[in-house]
């Protein structure tokens, strides 16, 4: 069974034992998340789809880790002004196990 939510602006296709990269969510490590904007829910050849949800229909998952990505960097450059500002960022995300898929 597989199913498509939808969480900090972004889709995922997710099964129950997947582990996925969300955007940051603010939940201490080891709390349960719920997701109730599920988008599409399917097992087989069998597949429900939303309006633009699924009625009733949760995921469920286990926030394993909060952390940054990788640092990436942001150069701005003016040529024959000597303007150059260098900056860097690092993305916070959660790291969630899906549990359970409730359709």
């Amino acid at each position: 069974m597989y199913a498509i939510i939808e969480t900090g602006g972004k889709q995922y296709k997710v099964q129950e034992g997947d582990v996925i990269y969300v955007e940051k969510l603010g939940l201490e490590e080891g709390s349960q998340v719920t997701f109730d904007q599920v988008l599409v829910v399917g097992s087989g050849s069998e597949v429900k789809t939303g309006e633009p949800l699924v009625a009733g229909a949760t995921v469920t998952g286990k926030v394993e880790k909060n952390g940054k990505g990788k640092k990436i960097i942001v150069f701005k450059y003016k040529p024959k002004k000597n303007y150059r500002k260098k900056q860097g960022h690092r993305q916070p995300y959660t790291k969630v196990v899906i549990e359970k898929i409730q359709a």
